[in-house]
């Protein structure tokens, strides 16, 4: 059986032979200096310049892992690890790996994922010439602060790249991505599931390499965003769903029995039609929240909760049915009174003014109505494989 060890240091590499050399050696120094067992592992993703070589010749220990894309390779690597932690790092020398005592330190304390952070306001350091101005002042301010914002992380460096977890942590996030998301998706679940974390302040260096990195960072960086939105049904459907349709229903409450004047500004039949719309557009939102958190929920892709799973305790098909079914005896009940009002002129013309603030709100409650029907059974299907099963008492209801 093979040696357990403190430590395993891991390097995801695809052509990497400029510097792959200077990180192993470095790696190797810091773990002699933090006094810890411990070993270098190269996740190789098909290197054809003789990184695998240089690795070898050095002592590090080489996973190949034939699935491409930046988180398969991290994810081969962590598999093969024989330490207890791992710190995962770029091969590209703009990480320091001599110095891992914050790393180690935070580890030995309990902590669960313990993140470096270059960015001055976490107490890191970028030294000149290491990170493009847009990334630098536009992309990670954004995307870190967007994560903050999400999933209420502490942690200041969303994308740092340098980061040391426990493996038993690494197994309770249950990572499901393979490209760059994965270095996003590890903080989310980290954070989703209560892990202990914390941050380490670094140095980012200049890359060694003479050549391009892979990362791009316009198209890398909507691939981060896009997965954290999607992360966040919350904050992706439900916040923008419910703002529209308040907005609507006020708007439509407003212009019910007449034009609206506020000084120079009248709002009338317009300004309702819109707001038809608006709670439309709302509630069809609010309704994509559900599918999407249950439909997560019950494929692994978020934890379950105390919140979400009393949604099925209190809610359920039968109750939504009861509600929509009221709803659209309440609108039927307005186009009624519209059609009432028509057969008392004797189905003749009416003032296009009287007749649409009846059928407007009318068609939109009766509308609403319906859809809360049908999307009470579209949440039953969905949630099939959620409906009774128990949150454990460490998750949390951030998304």
């Amino acid at each position: 059986m093979p040696e357990k060890l403190d430590l395993t240091i891991v390097m995801p590499c695809l052509n990497e032979a400029e510097t792959l050399a200077t990180c192993i050696r470095k790696a190797q120094a810091g773990i002699t200096k933090a006094g810890i067992s411990g070993e270098v592992l190269i996740a190789d993703n098909g290197s054809t310049d003789g990184s695998i070589q240089i690795a070898e010749s050095l002592g590090a220990r080489v996973e190949r892992v034939q699935e491409k894309g930046y988180g398969n390779a991290l994810r081969g690597g962590i598999q093969a690890a024989r330490g207890r932690w791992i710190l995962m790092g770029d091969s590209d020398d703009s990480y320091d790996f001599s110095d891992l005592s914050g790393f180690v330190e935070k580890l030995r304390q309990g902590y669960d994922l313990v993140m470096g952070c270059r960015m001055p306001r976490g107490g890191g350091t970028i030294a000149p010439g290491a990170m493009p101005w847009k990334n630098r002042w536009i992309g990670n301010p954004i995307l870190s602060f967007i994560g903050r914002l999400l999933f209420r992380t502490p942690i200041h460096d969303f994308h740092c790249g340098m980061r040391g977890f426990s493996a038993e942590g690494y197994r309770k996030m249950d990572l499901k991505t393979t490209g760059m998301e994965f270095a996003s998706e590890m903080v989310m679940k980290a954070t989703l599931k209560n892990l202990r974390m914390a941050e380490v302040p670094i140095t980012l260096h200049p890359d060694g390499r003479s050549r391009p990195p892979h990362l791009k960072p316009w198209r890398d960086g909507w691939r981060h965003l896009r997965f954290m939105l999607i992360y966040s049904p919350k904050w992706l459907f439900l916040v923008p769903g419910s703002l529209l349709f308040l907005l609507g229903f006020l708007g439509m409450a407003l212009t019910f029995r007449g034009p609206l004047k506020a000084g120079a500004i009248t709002l009338d039949l317009g300004t309702m039609v819109m707001a038809s719309m608006a709670c439309v557009l709302g509630y069809q939102l609010v309704a994509q929240a559900f599918y999407a958190k249950v439909f997560a929920v019950g494929e692994g892709l978020l934890p379950n909760d105390a919140h979400f799973a009393g949604l099925f305790r209190h809610w359920n098909l039968e109750k939504g049915c009861i509600l929509g079914a009221l709803m659209s005896l309440g609108g039927l009940a307005i186009l009624c009174s519209a059609l009432w009002t028509w057969k008392s002129a004797g189905f003749g013309p009416l003032p296009i003014e009287e007749n649409l603030r009846r059928l407007i709100p009318g068609a939109t409650l009766t509308l609403l109505g319906l859809q809360t029907i049908f999307s009470s059974f579209h949440l039953s299907v969905l949630g099939l494989k959620t409906m009774g099963r128990r949150p454990p008492s460490n998750e949390s209801a951030t998304s």
